[in-house]
């Protein structure tokens, strides 16, 4: 059976420039430590470039941790990142209403945002489970 690539190490690579705020762990599906990375600005910056080398590591764990399907994770991944406040992402996912919700208060007040970036892996894998 063929491992089915559901992360990018390019979009790992990208988000890893802003990694010292925990971007590529969130999307690694690493909530804990992009929490930590957030708060510490990537352990002062020693794990943010330590993790330059760790992100092929990363994305095999994420490829075989999540299920492929419809819903790419690299696109709700960018929509998150850079339109999370106006509930794209969710909208990408079928999620009509939480996505409007989000639309007309910023993202709940960026508490759902915060909410989505622990849970989006969750959110996009059980979508393509449920398709298969």
């Amino acid at each position: 059976m063929q491992q089915q690539d559901t992360h990018s190490k390019t979009i790992g690579y990208l988000l890893w420039i802003f990694g010292f705020l925990g971007a590529h762990r969130f999307y690694y599906g690493k909530p804990v430590t992009g929490t930590i990375w957030f708060f510490t600005l990537g352990l002062l910056f020693i794990g943010w470039i330590i993790d330059l080398f760790l992100i092929p590591a990363m994305d095999k764990e994420a490829d075989l941790r999540f299920t492929a399907g419809e819903t790419d994770y690299n696109v709700a991944w960018i929509l998150l990142t850079f339109l999370g406040v106006f509930g794209v992402h969710r909208m990408y996912q079928g999620k009509w209403i939480t996505g409007i919700i989000y639309l007309f208060t910023g993202g709940l007040f960026f508490v759902g945002v915060l909410y989505d970036f622990w849970t989006l892996n969750t959110q996009v894998s059980l979508k393509n489970a449920s398709r298969a």
